[in-house]
């Protein structure tokens, strides 16, 4: 989908309604007792999550009316051409399986280890794992609500934005994800809230390292975005991402238990998968433990590989937003 009239916003206001919006997604969470961080109060506990889901969905709503009237009143775009540069439709099921696919060569290492050496593949065919995950709220949270209001926002929404104010593909890429990681800016003061006893510059190393990693991660969904024109293929990857976790880079596989990795999205609405969704598989013998252990991290390595080979081909598509 390629504008070919002027630009129909500015730059700068394409950049204060995605700070805008930005705002709107964080603040709600400082307005209500029920949903401001506490000491007292976990944010795992279930009035805490239904409260906090209830602000960003009502958030995502009203950023998504006022996105919906820029583009049909600044850009003249009709109902079908708007749902188009949000994502939202048409839908292409295709491009919703390469982005999957995408992810799972990305994770060739974690699959195989939380699949084949901790056997989870029993529990992935039966379903299990995925029905008691989803009948909690902390897994409501994690994977569905998380993912599905942040895509809808940091992507949908705010992308659509710099398009219409014609920003390159590049820069749409690089600095709109921004955003999503300065969303996660307040988990310093909330961490720090929460864990008195933890220093300073460990809490702030910390912080800036999910900074880090939301916003690389933004990379690869303003890319895959921009790309299919698919907000759920993006949710859905969102939500695989969440699942895998951060990937072991070291130790040995199958012997010692494996803190879950963190997910991508802040840890109001989308981190932290909960106690059971720990990763411990049975020990292994010495010998079997090395090969394994050397076949995760070649799967580590061959994996990253393949995802930087299949990265343009797994996400080209007729839907695109943008060519690039």
């Amino acid at each position: 989908m390629i504008l070919e009239k002027g630009p129909a916003i500015s730059p700068r206001l394409a950049a204060a309604l995605s700070i805008l919006f930005t705002i709107l997604y964080v603040a709600p969470f400082y307005l209500s007792r029920t949903t401001r961080p506490s000491p007292y109060l976990s944010r795992d506990a279930p009035q805490v999550i239904r409260a906090r889901i209830r602000a960003v969905t009502l958030s995502c709503l009203l950023s998504a009316l006022i996105t919906i009237y820029t583009t049909i009143t600044y850009n003249g775009s009709s109902l079908s051409q708007t749902l188009h540069l949000l994502g939202w439709w048409p839908l292409h099921p295709l491009d919703i399986l390469k982005t999957l696919l995408l992810c799972s060569i990305l994770f060739a290492g974690p699959l195989y280890e939380s699949g084949i050496v901790d056997g989870g593949w029993r529990d992935w065919i039966r379903g299990r794992d995925l029905a008691e995950t989803l009948g909690s709220w902390i897994g409501y949270r994690n994977f569905i609500a998380g993912p599905v209001t942040e895509e809808l926002l940091f992507r949908s929404l705010i992308i659509p934005l710099h398009i219409l104010a014609h920003a390159s593909p590049t820069r749409i890429v690089f600095l709109t994800p921004l955003y999503f990681g300065i969303a996660h800016v307040h988990h310093y003061y909330e961490f720090r809230l929460t864990h008195p006893g933890t220093p300073a510059l460990p809490a702030l190393l910390r912080s800036v390292f999910q900074f880090g990693y939301t916003s690389v991660f933004g990379f690869f969904a303003a890319f895959v975005f921009l790309r299919t024109g698919s907000v759920v293929a993006i949710t859905l990857a969102h939500s695989f991402c969440n699942w895998q976790g951060l990937p072991r880079l070291w130790g040995r596989v199958g012997e010692l238990e494996v803190e879950a990795g963190v997910p991508m999205g802040p840890p109001d609405v989308g981190d932290g998968k909960g106690d059971d969704a720990a990763r411990s598989g049975p020990p292994l013998s010495h010998g079997l433990g090395t090969v394994w252990t050397v076949v995760y991290y070649v799967s580590l390595v061959a994996g990253a590989v393949g995802f930087w080979k299949c990265l343009w081909v797994l996400t080209e598509s007729e839907n695109a937003l943008m060519a690039m």
